[in-house]
């Protein structure tokens, strides 16, 4: 359990580098914005990574890339598969606040 909390510590490291290197790179990213392939939300490009036909945002990054070296998942596509609440959930708050923006 110890090796997990640190494999995770780790890629929590790595992935905001990833957002600083980004926003070092292009200080316009910070405003660039999408829906996250995995958990549904929208989030900042800074620190997102494209896995084949799904973008992840930096916190799902984390969780893909510590899914990956604690054998949890092998493949992106089981990540997708497991958020699918998650994103259902966030689906269903954006119609909520959707709806309560047009009846107020």
């Amino acid at each position: 359990m110890e090796d997990a909390k640190k494999i995770i510590e780790e890629m929590q490291k790595v992935a905001k580098v990833m957002v600083e290197d980004d926003i070092e790179e292009n200080p316009d990213i910070i405003n660039e914005y999408f829906d996250c392939s995995a958990c549904g939300e929208y989030k900042c490009m800074a620190g997102s990574i494209q896995y084949g036909k799904y973008r992840l945002c930096n916190d799902c990054v984390v969780l893909a890339e510590s899914g990956f070296k604690l054998k949890k998942i092998k493949d992106i596509q089981e990540l997708i598969d497991a958020m699918e609440d998650k994103r259902l959930e966030v689906m269903c708050d954006f119609i909520k606040r959707d709806e309560n923006s047009i009846n107020n």
